[in-house]
This record gives C-alpha cells, sequence and structure tokens, in this order.
C-alpha cells in the first residue's frame, strides 16, 4: 500500500504536531582522491520546535515520511541517487509514536490501521532499489528505533542516550517491525534484553556505545563530526569498500544451535516477566507470545500479528492505565509538583556537605558531585569510616567508567569533588547540608544542633528521615525554618522519587530551592505534609501490615504472601519485608503504630523472628524454590482465623483505600494524583494499574470504605 491510502486516518488527527521529513540532497565523499560515489539522499526529521522537544511519529507524519520514501525510491529507479538515509534534528532521532495520538484511536481497526501504516512506510527503508541507512544521532526510542531497524544500514553517535523499544512498558508491544528484525539481527537473548528487561525495569535504555555493542547499529561515531562520518561510512559502504559483520545476527533457515538458543531466551523472558508482573499485565506477555511465534514466521506474518496485538492492546484498560501514569503523572504532574514554590526564590547550591559516611550517605555524595557538580563533603565519627564512604564515592565513579558511561576526565573530576572529614568543620561554607544519620529523632536533633552552630545563616539543612517528624527534629533549631525533608529512595541513583516534606516553619525559599536542588539531581519532586512515614512508606506499612496480620491470624504463608499478585506488584510483601530488613520494618512501624494506633498493627511474630536472628519469613532450597522452614513456623504463635487469597486482596485493597483517604483528608499531599505519582516513582506500583487511586475506583474499595471514589467516574478506564 502506499503512504497515501492512509489519509483517512491522518484526517482523523488535525492537531498532531506534525515531524516534517527533509529531504537533503548529498555529493557522498570518494575515497582516496576517487571521484564521489553519486547523490545520496538525505532526510532529516524535525517537529520544528525547540531543541527540548522530541520528534514523535502521529499518523500524518508518517504518511509524510511515507511520501517521501516513495519518491526516494522512483529517485532511486530513475538512477538519480545511490542511497537515502535517515536522521533526525540535534539530540534526537524519534522519540517514538505520539501517545497522545495513538490513545485517541477508538477502535481496534483504527488501531491495527496505524500499525499498519508504520509497517508499509518503514518497510519503504527496504524497497529502495539501493541501500538505506539510518544514521542515529540522538534519542531512538521505540518507532524511533524501529525506524533504524528496517532500514538496511545504521550508525550511531557516541552521544546518542536513551535508544530502545520500552512499548511493554506502556502497555504495547514493539508494532512496527521490532520483534520480528531485531531478535534476527542480534539474538533472541539480546532482544529479550531491549524489548522486556529493560522496560520492565524502570524502563531503562542502552546508550549509543551499548547499541552498537549489542550490534543494533553497525558503525559508532563521535558526536562533532557524526554525520560527516555517516555520510563516509556509507560512501564506502556503497561502493564495497567496507563490509558489514554482524556477529549477533541469526540467519535463516535457522540452524539448530540457533533453534535451541531462541527457545532458550523466550524460556527466559517468561520467568522473567512472571518475576516482574506475576503476568498481571497483558503486554509483556502479548510480545512474548509474537516473539516465540515468529521463529517460525515470515516477516510478512509476524508484521501482520504485530498489527493485530497493536491494535487490541490499544483498546485494554491496562493501556490507557498507562498512559494516564505516564503522561499525565510522570511527565506532566511530575514535572509541574504541585505546591512548589516560585522557583525564583531558590538560592544556588555551591557545596554540599553529608552528615554520615555509611552506604547511604555515600550514594548521596555519589549523585552530588555527579549531577550538581559542586564539591561535597562527607564526615563521621572516625577517619577510617569517613574514608570509607569516600573510597566507595570512588570504587562506583570506576565502575562507571570502566563500563563506558563516563570519561575519563568526568571521573577524574569527580571524585576531585567529593572529600571526607572528621570535622563538621568542613561545613562552614557549605550551602545544603544533608544528614543521613541513624533513624532516631534525639540522634538527628543533636547532629542539626551542631551544624548549625558552624554554618552560615542561609545553609538548608536537609534531613533524609523515612517517618520521623521534621517539625520536631526543627523545634529547637535557632532558624527552624531553614529545615526541610528531603527523602531519597534506595537505591538513590535508581529511584527517581524524592519526597520534599514541609514543616509547618520551612520558609519559601528553602522549599524552593529543595526543589531546584531536585531537579537538577534529576529526581521528580512531590511536596508532602509532614506526617508520619509521608507517603510512600505509610501506604506500603499499611499494605505490609494487612498481609502480616493475616499471616498472624492463621493464614498460610504462600496464600498470604501472593494474595495480591493480581496487583502485579514488583515484588511479594515478605520479599520486601527481607529486602528492607525485618528490625527496620519494625522500627517504622511501631513509629507507625504510635502515629495512627491499630490501623499499624504491632506483630508480636515479627519481634520473635528479629530476636532469632531470622533474615525473613522466606528461604531458598537448592532448586531456588522457596520454603519456610519448619523451624521459623515453631517459633510463632498463630491464630485460627485464616484468610483466603480472594478475601486478602479485597481487605488489602479496603485498607489502601481507607488510609489515602486519610491522607488526602489530612492534607498530606495536594491531590489523589500526587499520591499515585509517589508509588509509582517511589514504590514501583506498576505503570499498567494507573496509579493506586484509579485502581482502587475500579475494584470499588475507595466507594466501600470511603462513599466515594478518588477520582470522577470519566476516568473509570484508568
Amino acid at each position: 500500500m502506499s503512504a497515501k491510502d492512509f489519509t483517512e486516518l491522518a484526517e482523523l488527527f488535525p492537531d498532531e504536531v506534525v515531524t516534517h521529513s527533509f529531504v537533503q540532497d548529498v555529493d557522498l565523499p570518494g575515497a582516496a582522491g576517487q571521484p564521489s560515489p553519486g547523490t545520496f539522499a538525505l532526510v532529516t526529521l524535525d517537529n520544528g520546535l525547540d531543541h527540548r522537544r522530541p520528534t514523535t511519529l502521529g499518523p500524518n507524519t508518517l504518511v509524510e515520511l511515507g511520501t517521501v520514501l516513495e519518491a526516494q525510491r522512483e529517485r532511486a529507479a530513475r538512477g538519480e541517487i545511490v542511497g537515502v538515509g535517515v536522521t533526525g534534528k540535534p539530540h534526537f532521532l524519534v522519540a517514538g509514536a505520539d501517545l497522545s495520538a495513538i490513545k485517541k484511536l477508538s477502535n481496534p481497526e483504527s488501531g491495527i490501521m496505524m500499525a499498519r501504516l508504520g509497517h508499509d512506510v518503514f518497510s519503504t527503508l527496504n524497497e529502495l532499489g539501493v541501500p538505506s541507512f539510518v544514521f542515529i544521532n540522538g534519542l531512538a526510542l521505540g518507532g524511533g528505533l524501529e525506524v533504524a531497524l528496517n532500514a538496511n544500514y545504521r550508525t550511531v553517535s557516541t552521544g546518542a542516550g536513551a535508544l530502545g523499544l520500552p512499548e511493554t512498558f506502556l502497555g504495547l508491544v514493539p508494532g512496527w517491525g521490532g520483534v520480528y528484525l531485531l531478535p534476527r539481527l542480534i539474538g533472541p537473548a539480546n532482544a529479550v534484553k531491549v524489548m522486556l528487561e529493560n522496560p520492565l525495569s524502570n524502563n531503562r535504555t542502552l546508550s549509543g556505545a551499548a547499541a552498537f555493542q549489542l550490534g543494533i547499529a553497525d558503525a559508532l561515531f563521535e558526536p562533532a563530526d557524526f554525520l560527516e562520518q555517516s555520510l563516509a561510512w556509507a560512501a564506502k559502504i556503497i561502493t564495497g569498500a567496507t563490509a558489514v559483520e554482524r556477529p549477533n545476527a541469526v540467519a535463516e533457515p535457522l540452524s539448530a544451535a540457533d533453534s535451541a538458543a531462541w527457545d532458550a531466551a523466550v524460556a527466559g523472558a517468561k520467568a522473567f516477566v512472571e518475576a516482574k508482573t506475576s503476568n498481571a499485565a497483558p503486554a509483556p506477555a502479548r510480545a512474548i507470545e509474537l516473539l516465540e511465534k515468529g521463529k517460525a514466521w515470515t516477516k510478512a506474518e509476524s508484521f501482520a500479528a504485530e498489527d493485530v496485538a497493536l491494535g487490541e492492546l490499544i483498546q485494554t484498560d491496562e493501556f490507557r492505565a498507562t498512559v494516564y501514569a505516564f503522561l499525565d503523572l510522570v511527565q506532566k504532574r511530575g514535572k509541574r509538583p504541585a505546591g512548589a514554590p516560585d522557583a525564583a526564590l531558590a538560592r544556588p547550591v555551591t557545596k554540599v556537605g553529608v552528615v554520615g559516611a555509611g552506604l547511604m550517605a555515600s550514594q548521596f555524595a555519589l549523585l552530588f558531585a555527579r549531577q550538581l557538580k559542586v564539591p561535597v563533603v562527607l564526615t563521621d565519627i572516625d577517619q577510617a569510616r569517613v574514608d570509607k564512604g569516600v573510597g566507595y564515592v570512588h570504587a562506583e565513579v570506576d565502575k562507571l567508567l570502566a563500563k563506558g558511561r563516563i570519561s575519563a576526565d568526568a571521573a577524574n573530576r569527580t571524585k576531585a569533588l567529593v572529600t571526607g572529614s572528621v570535622s563538621k568543620a568542613a561545613f562552614a561554607d557549605a550551602d545544603f547540608v544533608i544528614e543521613a544519620v541513624f533513624e532516631e529523632l534525639g540522634v538527628k536533633k543533636a547532629v542539626f544542633a551542631e551544624v548549625e552552630e558552624i554554618v552560615s545563616a542561609e545553609c538548608i539543612l536537609a534531613t533524609n528521615t523515612s517517618s520521623l517528624s521534621v517539625t520536631a527534629m526543627a523545634a529547637d533549631l535557632k532558624h527552624p525554618e531553614r529545615l526541610v525533608g528531603f527523602h531519597f529512595f534506595n537505591p538513590v541513583a535508581v529511584m527517581p522519587l524524592l519526597e520534599i516534606v514541609r514543616a509547618p516553619q520551612t520558609d519559601d525559599a528553602v522549599l524552593a530551592t529543595a526543589f531546584a536542588t531536585a531537579k537538577a539531581l534529576r529526581k521528580t519532586a512531590v511536596l508532602v505534609k509532614d506526617a508520619a512515614a509521608f507517603v510512600v512508606n505509610r501506604v506500603l506499612l499499611r499494605l505490609m501490615g494487612e498481609v502480616f496480620s493475616a499471616f498472624d491470624e492463621g493464614t498460610d504463608a504462600a496464600t498470604a504472601d501472593n494474595a495480591l499478585r493480581p496487583m502485579g506488584l514488583p515484588m511479594t510483601p515478605f520479599t520486601l519485608l527481607a529486602m528492607v530488613g525485618l528490625p527496620v520494618a519494625a522500627h517504622v512501624t511501631e513509629s507507625m503504630h504510635a502515629a495512627f494506633g491499630h490501623r499499624i498493627a504491632v506483630s508480636a511474630n515479627l519481634a520473635k523472628l528479629i530476636d532469632a536472628g531470622r533474615k525473613g519469613i522466606w528461604e531458598s532450597a537448592q532448586d531456588g524454590t522457596k520454603f519456610v522452614p519448619q523451624e521459623t513456623l515453631d517459633l510463632l504463635d498463630f491464630g485460627s482465623t485464616p484468610s483466603t487469597s480472594a478475601a486478602l486482596l479485597v481487605r488489602t485493597q479496603d485498607a489502601l483505600a481507607q488510609e489515602i483517604g486519610l491522607m488526602l483528608a489530612e492534607g498530606v499531599v495536594a491531590g489523589p494524583e500526587d499520591i499515585d505519582l509517589c508509588m509509582i516513582l517511589g514504590a514501583g506500583w506498576p505503570m499498567h494499574l494507573g496509579g493506586i487511586t484509579p485502581y482502587l475506583d475500579r475494584v470499588g474499595a475507595s466507594e466501600r470504605v470511603n462513599g466515594k471514589t478518588f477520582h470522577a467516574p470519566a476516568m473509570a478506564s484508568v
């Protein structure tokens, strides 16, 4: 079909920001004084917006690109050009399909047509009659990377960041050729990493260098002269002076070894997705199905199946929920925090002090040094602890260097920025001091009292407390207005959320500086009221409390730990309990029990496990299966009112609806959207549920418990 056959679909989207296809004829350079091999058509994709706004692919964009490529095919047939290349505006190839457009497709037929349009347009790159190239100069996600996969050859810039196929994270499948083309280009195991493991692991992406190493691109060039180098390389390909080797590629028909590797990759993908999502999200399972069956399919058969899968997934509640979570929460509300003061009030941060040199403190030091690029000084009670903290930072920088994620110069600069001292006098010229000491109010108050005697009157004091009262912490300070909660989540480098806690006396300039600092650290900040455990830990402890209470009441461990699997949470409650650590969980639970009473129960069984030195409920057998040792069960006292999985799921849903209703009534955050955002970014709440409050609306918990939903009825589909 011709791209023009899809104009009826394109006309449904008059408001689309079109990414135009600009064609420039280039005389390719000849090698070693030889004449040019001929005219090369270079197509540049550009939406005409500023450099911060990525280009996307909507129906109108695809129709225009298809029309341009068809014209180049005609030129090639006339002998006017020797090759065609596609590249993007600075910093971007394409950021993928326009989700705002896709979510408007109201029926499966329109979705299938959208998928077919992409397939038809991109397939033209393989049918030009001359070699086709894509020069990946910047971000290339989803359909952006699939443009490249459909070409004959690819180059990539070392400066290109964020390459990947995030569709399964977004509730879709790579629907424009990725499922068929990628495993054949880089091998099925590598394709599983790109299509499933990376998206479902905090939506990880590849650097340009990593994409080259996997075999996605055939050549890697530096950004300064990337286009010139790519064109020169294309000339060598066209003349035959350079040949491309693809050691990871799978030839067809598949050999016995390749067939076995394909089956192993599919099995690994199924195990990974089951562990990550409990198979509660439809998109990853559909991608695996396409990969598994695609082993024996032709390209046409696979593309047709991708069309159907994409058309059907676009109509699911899970996709609509994911788009709401990603676009409305993460992309919009996350970038415009509710309640944040005027950014103009923020003060510069030119030096950071970190009280403590343990693991959390050292992670802070590394993050501040890398992102703010300002001096950071760690302090602790003796030189050995200080040296260990600084050594941790240096070792992590060396790991980044070894992986090629930073240059040698950047590594040396980062190391030089982080120093240590046994004296807090080193904070005298700091603008921002954050504590990372033991979670005990008296300890933190003593630390801030000592620091306040040293720092300037303008220096901001920040606490990383996860549950203690910031107001109480500030009570005895000479300048309580300077203290702010700055709660990170572990691991610090990975988790994107920062809960910024405003105590009653925290002033606007301090708060504005906290938000500006969070942005500079590339974190998403949410303003929360000073209330016990803030947002994420309060919700998680309520959830874990219900499950552990059911266990105490006599529910067997397997039933209790797996009852919430329909939610598709990133880990089970008992796994989370072991990861947090039983003593930490008990300490926070006791603090919350003091604040909230019977809603947060203190388990006598948890105390017994701690006293016995247990690390958790489960232990692993040699074959990897989990079991509860009999000696653990013998330690504990159980009731005689066990719950079924279904009953415990409803009980937990109702408890969460109650707790969130109370949080909103108390004004802990500005609205339910902020709780959704906190849980997605701070607890890994599944995107396909669209946020915790729409989920509780859908399952009826908010209506059962609060007598009303958190959102208007129009939100029911998300």
